[in-house]
């Protein structure tokens, strides 16, 4: 997948996902639009969706409960504040387990397939190695999904309908909003666990995350500015955070990041403990006030953005 270059796309009604077969992901995601586009931000949430296919239920070995311990619950939610103020909010409804859209097209495990994979396909990454690539194999602390090996031309077909629907849709937000500003900012919505998975017998080494981990890919795919306004202003608001790890951003961060053809991208991940139980999926009463503290956060970033900081963008054409 080359690098993305804003660029004379179409608009956002023509966009049409392909026919899936799974029923229940119609559409599989959504825009959720500003009520006029006043800021140069993109949110995306690639790994909130909650709508598990009734096949995909039927070939895993696991329970839903389980599958849904990878889920960034909630967190296309905590993030509806940059909507209220100017900025367009993509979201998968599908979760992780089934599609992993931070992730390269074709990152695929061939120990997961009945059939040998295309020769396209990235089979040595350490996401893959790792079992969570484009499919991901395991969830939790390495939990193996199917009980079946998987089809190739389904999975193609996961990828063809969910995978390239939601990244073209995401360009042209991107482009739009470098077309009217001059510069983008990509916002890549993300949750973390509040301890670190381990192998099992060794859960003394697990250790309570950061509330906030902001990743730039180590510098190379946002403005340090605007990086550095969205860690003060978190730290300013009692949070403790991290900058690259242990999350420096994937596959989104730095596909879209592009700083020097004014293309912003960093990835910000909460810790779940703050905001939800993580046992129950129940939001915790500090879901509200997190979610009004990330609306400051936004808010500030579009402020300073429009104060012309960055030496990058424009007024918003009226």
């Amino acid at each position: 997948m080359a690098a993305f270059k804003p660029g004379n796309l179409p608009p956002l009604s023509f966009l049409q996902a392909a026919p899936v077969h799974e029923p229940e992901l119609d559409p599989p995601f959504d825009v959720v639009e500003p009520a006029r586009l006043t800021a140069p931000l993109v949110l995306s949430s690639p790994h909130s969706g909650s709508v598990y296919p009734a096949r995909f239920l039927a070939s895993s070995r696991l329970d839903a409960a389980t599958l849904r311990r990878s889920e960034d619950a909630y967190v296309d939610e905590l993030f509806l504040g940059g909507v209220k103020a100017g900025a367009p909010l993509i979201r998968a409804r599908f979760p992780r387990a089934y599609l992993d859209l931070n992730r390269e097209p074709y990152e695929l495990d061939p120990r997961m397939f009945e059939t040998r994979l295309p020769s396209f396909a990235n089979t040595r990454s350490v996401r893959v190695a790792g079992g969570l690539g484009t499919v991901a194999r395991v969830v939790g602390d390495s939990q193996e999904i199917y009980a079946h090996k998987l089809r190739l031309d389904e999975v193609l077909a996961r990828i063809d309908g969910l995978y390239k629907p939601y990244h073209r849709t995401l360009e042209v937000l991107l482009a739009r909003a470098w077309q009217k500003f001059g510069m983008t900012v990509l916002i890549d919505c993300h949750s973390m666990p509040s301890v670190s998975t381990c192998p099992p017998g060794r859960e003394s080494e697990r250790k309570i995350k950061a509330d906030f981990v902001l990743g730039d890919r180590y510098g190379t795919s946002c403005a340090a500015d605007l990086i550095d306004l969205v860690e003060h202003e978190l730290r300013s608001a009692g949070y403790a955070v991290f900058r690259n790890k242990p999350y420096a951003g994937g596959f989104i961060t730095e596909h879209y990041g592009d700083p020097v053809n004014h293309l912003h991208a960093m990835q910000i991940e909460i810790n779940r403990g703050l905001y939800m139980d993580e046992a129950n999926l129940a939001k915790a009463p500090r879901f509200a006030g997190i979610a009004e503290d990330l609306s400051r956060v936004m808010g500030a970033l579009i402020t300073h953005i429009a104060a012309g900081n960055t030496g990058t963008a424009r007024a918003a054409a009226e």
